[in-house]
């Protein structure tokens, strides 16, 4: 009867399980809790990553039908995720920006009534003031990123144990073998000599099985919260662009 080739396969790497002694176990089964937790991050991550980019081009499509009146926004008048637990860059960029921005408008009104005691003085934006917004929002960024970069140290490890511990099986199961033939068994009848042979060779395949797709979801990920990370600063300035365009005070 024909075994289909992932049938076989995993027929391959049990029998090298029960085949290998207690160390020989313990590596095959670390490799697989490896496997498991690889892939929950990367599944995890790159879900999470593709709602942030969907909902962050809603709440951009929204912003840009409504940047006429910044300001008097509300953050429920706007797009946010379905799920709580997904992070809204984007509108914490905003939040940020319309807080800080009429924290300072008030500043500037306070301290032009003072000055010309009039109740209905208006209240400016200067270029100053503009750098205190957006140095302001730019930490806002940078805090959003690194809950971005949140977890993915666990693919760079995984990267880099992975391997390591699958030549350690390697090692370990070539190092069984000779030991056995050592002693005077034969490879074709001794099962500790075959069990070493398995253990070799499944833990240096499960190894680079797990590393390769720690790799390149790893790779993909930075490079996608790096592309991300540009969005936000593109979409700061833009609000910023609109602040200015609405407060700044004309120099006469």
């Amino acid at each position: 009867m024909h075994i289909p080739f992932y049938l076989g396969t995993m027929e391959a790497f049990v029998t090298a399980y029960t085949q290998s002694d207690i160390l020989g176990k313990l590596i095959i089964l670390g490799l697989v809790s490896l496997s498991i937790i690889c892939w929950v991050v990367l599944i995890q991550k790159i879900w999470m990553t593709r709602q942030i980019e969907n909902i962050s081009q809603s709440f951009h499509k929204a912003y840009l039908i409504n940047k006429e009146r910044l300001l008097h926004l509300d953050l429920n008048e706007l797009p946010k995720p379905k799920n709580r637990s997904i992070p809204h860059p984007y509108a914490e960029i905003f939040s940020d920006l319309k807080s800080k921005t009429i924290e300072v408008l008030n500043k500037n009104l306070h301290f032009s009534t003072q000055r010309t005691g009039e109740q209905k003085a208006e209240a400016y934006l200067s270029p100053d003031d503009l750098g205190i917004v957006e140095s302001f929002v730019l930490t806002t960024i940078s805090a959003q990123v690194k809950r971005l970069e949140k977890n993915l140290f666990i693919l760079s490890t995984i990267i880099t144990l992975a391997p390591f511990l699958g030549l350690l099986g390697t090692v370990w199961g070539i190092l069984i073998t000779f030991s056995e033939l050592g002693n005077g068994a034969s490879a074709s009848s001794n099962m500790a000599v075959l069990g070493g042979l398995s253990t070799a060779l499944a833990t240096t395949v499960m190894g680079l099985i797990i590393a390769i797709p720690a790799l390149v979801s790893y790779n993909y990920l930075k490079n996608s919260v790096k592309n991300y990370s540009s969005s936000m600063e593109d979409f700061l300035y833009q609000l910023l662009s609109s602040v200015e365009l609405h407060y700044r005070k004309v120099d006469v």
